[in-house]
């Protein structure tokens, strides 16, 4: 009976032993390899970068006033002289207009003028054909008259012309030869035939004067 109790406590004991000895082979597996695993853990971690120091700033040199170049006189004189130049060009381009518009309305006033002379000549030319035919007209009846008159009696005649208008007749005896005016004018009443004598006279001087 005390036997199989024993046995139950020496298993235990002996388990306890492994366990012990477990522990203890555990703990010196485990002693040198913690360290080197934190080595190399801390061999592939990177070293801490460094901190990138700020850099001071630098500063800036003050802006130097650069001064305009000089003005080149040739230049100035060559650009005033173009200026000059364009500035006649214009002047005379709007002269030359102002002639060709000028001739523009002379031509026209030229034109208006040679049609109202070629009009008025045309006038003219009318008016002396229409004054040389009542002329001719007045002629011919001035000639009838002095016809008829020539063929009267010279005292006939001179009784009527005694009654007569003094241009008319006047007119009569210039166109009347001298051989037929003659007899009729002696047969005049002295007064008249006076009168008649000088108005004929004058009458004749004028025509001279005119022609």
């Amino acid at each position: 009976m005390g036997r199989p109790r024993l046995l139950p406590a020496a298993i235990l004991a002996m388990a306890g032993l492994f366990l012990v000895k477990a522990e203890a082979l555990l703990a010196a597996l485990r002693a040198p390899a913690l360290p080197a695993v934190v080595a190399s853990a801390r061999a592939a971690d990177p070293p801490p970068a460094a901190p990138t120091p700020t850099p001071t700033p630098r500063p800036q040199p003050a802006p130097v006033a650069i001064a305009p170049p000089a003005p080149d006189p040739a230049a100035q004189a060559e650009r005033a002289l173009l200026e000059q130049l364009r500035a006649r060009r214009t002047d005379i381009e709007a002269r030359e207009q102002a002639v060709s518009a000028q001739e523009i309305v002379l031509q026209a006033a030229e034109a208006r003028l040679t049609r109202r002379v070629e009009e008025l000549t045309a006038m003219q030319q009318r008016l002396e054909a229409l004054d040389r035919a009542r002329g001719e007209r007045e002629e011919a009846g001035w000639r009838g008259l002095v016809r008829t008159y020539e063929a009267m009696r010279p005292r006939d005649a001179a009784t009527i012309f005694d009654d007569l208008d003094m241009p008319v007749m006047v007119e009569i005896l210039d166109r009347m030869s001298d051989r037929k005016a003659a007899p009729v004018i002696g047969a005049m009443r002295p007064d008249r035939a006076r009168m008649a004598t000088a108005e004929l006279a004058r009458h004749r001087a004028r025509r001279s004067t005119v022609d």
